[in-house]
């Protein structure tokens, strides 16, 4: 049985351990390793620079840990948001933001941030906003927490459709790559 009481088929991995349920909530403790999050992305996009996006998969652990969110999820969400670190929209890699944080078309390409880090942590702020109605654990680096109204009003993935994102396949989207992570 999982945490709601749902009983969930036992899977295993290849060398029998068994497979966790593939999340559903925003909130909550990541299974992957740095290093298996980077060679996921690695697998999607074998051109990207493999230091960078392991120091960035490291990033979204330790932040996403402070403010207990999953990192799984937003490191998916990461993925979706850019391409797997192509980019190639309104956001481009200097900006540091990983989540299209104020991008909104044409003169509005979106928030910049100082470093990586910091906008990992305002993509895990703005995320947790959405996933929780608890105060943040760290100091505030995201400038558009405050358009999230209420706090905590989209605790499962599938609710960013429409809240986060207008595309309203956006959740069923974050679902099928977290699918395609834990091999399912």
């Amino acid at each position: 049985m999982n945490t709601v009481g749902i009983s969930v088929s036992a899977r295993s991995t290849p060398v029998g351990r068994p497979v966790p349920p593939v999340p559903s909530y925003i909130m909550g403790t990541g299974h992957f390793t740095a290093s298996a999050l980077a060679t996921f992305l690695l697998a999607n996009n074998p051109a990207a620079e493999s230091e960078r996006v392991h120091r960035i998969a490291r990033f979204y652990i330790e932040e996403a840990a402070f403010e207990g969110v999953n990192a799984d999820v937003a490191f998916i969400q990461m993925c979706l948001e850019t391409g797997f670190l192509r980019f190639g929209g309104l956001v481009t890699p200097e900006m540091n933001n990983f989540a299209g944080l104020g991008s909104i078309g044409p003169g509005q390409p979106g928030l910049s941030f100082p470093d990586e880090r910091i906008g990992i942590r305002a993509h895990i702020q703005h995320l947790k906003s959405y996933g929780s109605p608890e105060p943040l654990a760290g100091e505030l680096v995201n400038p558009r927490r405050r358009f999230i109204v209420p706090l905590g009003k989209s605790p499962q993935i599938a609710g960013l459709a429409g809240t986060w994102a207008a595309d309203p396949e956006y959740g069923v989207k974050l679902d099928r790559l977290l699918r395609r992570l834990y091999g399912v």
